[in-house]
């Protein structure tokens, strides 16, 4: 799915959670500092997102999963955009945004 890049702060929900119902989160490491948009360095799959479990309150860190954009690359990894839909530990995360710089645009495929 195109979509603009994101950053640290990126809302991101996971379905189904851990335990089950969706958990929400956010992204808060990034793990490269190559690549930049607005000052904000740009996600990319094995960035770190601070989630929380919607049954017991419970945070854990979650690594975003293989997946992304497949044409864009950051250090070999793929470039993590709104909309994006990545299968990361026990279910799917969505990334929701906001993005790191809405004047950019990846419209490669998912």
């Amino acid at each position: 799915m195109p979509g603009s890049p994101v950053s640290i702060g990126c809302a991101v929900l996971l379905s189904p959670g851990a335990a089950g119902p969706p958990d929400s989160g956010v992204i808060s490491t990034v793990l490269q500092a190559i690549a930049t948009a607005g000052g904000q360095p740009l996600a990319t799959a094995g960035s770190l997102c601070q989630m929380v479990n919607s049954v017991s309150g419970v945070p854990y860190v979650l690594p975003i999963g293989p997946g992304g954009s497949t044409s864009v690359l950051i250090n070999g990894q793929p470039l993590v955009r709104m909309g994006d839909m990545i299968p990361s530990g026990p279910g799917v995360l969505t990334i929701i945004g906001p993005p790191a710089a809405p004047y950019i645009t990846d419209t490669g495929a998912p």
